[in-house]
């Protein structure tokens, strides 16, 4: 696909995240399900990188994680593909007095070639699935290159392709098409508040392949592979304590062979050659 061709699909996953961004987390992100995956996140990223470093968020959404990382003494530059995104991680970060170490911009993904320092950066880190929105990753791969320092580190969490939980969950329903969404090549729509994101959906090996010129795989692991994935907030409601245990049994097993390949989402972590 070419750049006029990707163009569309680019405006309408924008236009689909600038009609949540109001209230897509709520002030502290209200989806307890999700939070939960953002803490797995937050943890990858304290054992990862040093308070001081200089990160990119790409896909900074309402800036929870850019505000996090800034309390805690990082200097972030936040990216996003939406306007009204960044203006809310802007927002945030002045309304807990961090904007002096949160730079928030509006620019995608596939738009780091805009970003003219190079080597300047200690790491980058995308949560929840910014990048299964942009048209070329092999181009991120490039410029993640060009903007880290040598040794510097990526930590991504990436939507994946085989999902138990969501496979089991849309077959029971008799939803047979919406089952098999996530085994799709290329970029399918995916509907959010009346408008269209368009998704790919990866394994970590497909994923790190246009990496692999540039970064080397340290590791990778599976997220929500037994604990319910974020839309499913009804199981955690009725079984609270089956719940708690589900998650305790994903961190154990999750970094397993076979199991790392499955999830909701993956957790991936390169180092810059």
């Amino acid at each position: 696909m070419n750049k006029s061709e990707r163009l569309p699909h680019l405006l309408e996953t924008r236009d689909a995240f600038d009609s949540v961004a109001a209230d897509y987390d709520g002030p502290r992100g209200n989806n307890e399900l999700i939070q939960d995956m953002r803490g797995e996140m937050w943890n990858w990223l304290a054992a990862t990188f040093v308070p001081g470093e200089r990160l990119i968020d790409l896909g900074c959404g309402t800036g929870l994680d850019a505000v996090h990382l800034a309390n805690l003494g990082f200097h972030i530059t936040a990216t996003d593909w939406s306007p009204l995104m960044v203006e809310r991680t802007a927002a945030r970060a002045a309304a807990e007095q961090v904007s002096d170490r949160v730079r928030a911009i509006n620019i995608g993904a596939h738009e780091l070639g805009l970003l003219e320092e190079a080597g300047a950066y200690d790491g980058a880190y995308s949560n929840l699935g910014p990048l299964n929105c942009v048209p070329d990753i092999g181009e991120v791969s490039r410029e993640c290159a060009r903007v880290l320092r040598p040794g510097g580190r990526l930590v991504f969490t990436v939507i994946g392709r085989y999902c138990p939980w969501e496979v089991a969950h849309y077959l029971l329903r008799g939803r047979w098409a919406r089952a098999k969404v996530r085994f799709a090549r290329g970029a399918v729509p995916v509907g959010m508040n009346n408008h269209t994101i368009w998704t790919r959906y990866y394994t970590p090996r497909e994923f790190y392949r246009p990496f692999r010129p540039h970064f080397t795989l340290e590791q990778y692991r599976g997220l929500c592979v037994l604990a319910p994935p974020p839309y499913l907030t009804g199981v955690r409601d009725r079984y609270p304590r089956l719940h708690q245990r589900l998650w305790s049994v994903d961190r154990r097993i999750s970094g397993w062979p076979l199991i790392r390949g499955m999830g909701d989402h993956f957790l991936i972590v390169m180092r810059k050659r």
